[in-house]
């Protein structure tokens, strides 16, 4: 009897196993539809994925600040360019992390990326895959090049663990020790 619903979990499992890389698959490529790029306080965003509808132009793009949450808040400029190339400029942008986001004429959202400005005087060009809720990670202080001495005795705690685990499990197993 109890074997109906572990089946039943065991497969909804799977298939959260499978739909999983689809809809990571997903916001890659919607995150992949733009191109965006900083050089001082200038940002500029260029994408291919708007298509021009009847006349009415590629459609635009929106510069939010970390405050503002919608496309309109933001500072919403028109794309200009070809059918084959659309883009977008923003100048005298303040030092800080921004979302750029690319809504085409037809209602669709091209993409959307996050960028850090800084009024370095050297362009640099910055631009990661905007995490659809939460906050943006990274590995901040979690790169530290360790010396041989600190590898060695951290390799050396790793095989002591080890080797004192599989001792009380061969212990273990013999009943008649005591």
């Amino acid at each position: 009897m109890r074997t109906v619903p572990l089946l039943l979990r065991s497969g909804l499992t799977v298939a959260a196993a499978a739909v999983l890389p689809l809809v990571l698959t997903a916001q890659t490529a919607s995150a992949a539809g733009i191109s965006v790029s900083t050089s001082g306080s200038t940002v500029s965003v260029t994408t291919s994925a708007c298509p021009t509808s009847s006349g009415s132009g590629y459609g635009s793009a929106s510069l939010l600040n970390s405050s503002q949450r919608s496309f309109d808040e933001g500072r919403v400029v028109t794309l200009s360019g070809t059918s084959a190339s659309q883009s977008a400029v923003w100048s005298s942008v303040g030092t800080g992390t921004y979302t750029v986001t690319v809504r085409c004429a037809n209602g669709v959202t091209a993409g959307s990326q996050a960028v850090i400005v800084s009024t370095a005087s050297t362009p640099t060009i910055s631009a990661t895959a905007s995490p659809s809720r939460g906050v943006m990670g990274g590995l901040g202080g979690a790169t530290k090049d360790y010396g041989t001495l600190t590898l060695a005795a951290g390799g050396t705690l790793v095989v002591c663990g080890a080797v004192a685990a599989a001792w009380v499990l061969r212990r273990r197993a013999k009943p008649y020790r005591l």
